[in-house]
């Protein structure tokens, strides 16, 4: 005779759960975040359409950007031997969305002036930017950019 399959029990759920994040590492959880978020971010550019989803329909630049930014802000967390390629993705992902936000722009809003180089100087009597940081500070800041290998 053979057991019947059944469903388990709270207590069985809460140990499991229990013994998987005795297993996990921080480390794991905020890489894992980081490739989830680049992951979005595509997605929500139109990089990597649903299937039978029409990739212009699927465009959202607000949370692309959003995605973009919880990755960047996350990215410095993750460990060293994972930082080159989430650099690289992130890069990536910045470049299609400032293309993306190029194309929208030409579309028929304003035109923002363009953003100095990240080596151009900075003139100091120019105010800090949003945030009171310096354009040097936000363009370093921009550079430390990734997606995890294999996503």
């Amino acid at each position: 005779m053979h057991d019947e399959l059944r469903e388990p029990g709270e207590e069985e759920l809460r140990a499991a759960f229990e013994e998987q994040l005795r297993q996990v590492s921080v480390e794991d959880v905020i890489l894992q975040t980081v490739a989830t978020l680049v992951n979005l971010g595509a997605r929500r550019l139109g990089l990597v359409p649903e299937p039978g989803d029409d990739p212009a329909a699927a465009r959202d630049v607000p949370q692309a950007r959003l995605a973009i930014e919880g990755a960047r802000a996350l990215a410095p967390l993750c460990p060293e031997d994972h930082q080159d390629s989430i650099r690289q993705a992130l890069s990536q992902l910045q470049i299609a969305f400032a293309r993306e936000a190029q194309a929208a722009r030409g579309s028929g809003a304003e035109r923002e002036p363009p953003a100095p180089p990240a080596d151009a100087p900075r003139d100091p009597a120019a105010p800090p930017s949003p945030g009171g940081q310096t354009e040097a500070e936000r363009a370093k800041a921009r550079s430390k950019i990734w997606t995890p290998p294999g996503t």
